[in-house]
C-alpha cells in the first residue's frame, strides 16, 4: 500500500533536480501522484473505504496546491511534469 523506500528513491531520482532533492515541488508532485494512483486501486477494490477516501481526497487537493504553485513559479517545469506524469489529457 505504501510507497517503498525503492519507489521513493527511484522517484527522487527522476524528478529531483540533483541527487538528494525531495522537497522540490516537482518530487512532491510525483510522490503524491505515486500515492494517489496507489489509492485509486485500492478503492477498486475496497469501495466502502471511506476513511482511505478522505485522505485520497486530501492527496488531491495538496497536489493541486503544489501544481498552482509550479504553475505561478515556472511554467516550462509546470507543462513538463504534466506532460511527464500524463495528468491533463
Amino acid at each position: 500500500m505504501a510507497l517503498t523506500k525503492e519507489n521513493k528513491i527511484k522517484i527522487i531520482k527522476d524528478f529531483g533536480l540533483h541527487k538528494k532533492d525531495s522537497g522540490s515541488a516537482e518530487v512532491q508532485i510525483a510522490l503524491l501522484t505515486k500515492r494517489i494512483t496507489e489509492l485509486t486501486e485500492h478503492f477498486k477494490i475496497f469501495k466502502k473505504d471511506h476513511n482511505s477516501r478522505r485522505g485520497l481526497l486530501k492527496l488531491v487537493g495538496q497536489r493541486r496546491k503544489l501544481l498552482k504553485y509550479l504553475k505561478r513559479k515556472d511554467i516550462d517545469k509546470y507543462l513538463e511534469i504534466l506532460k511527464r506524469l500524463s495528468l491533463r489529457k
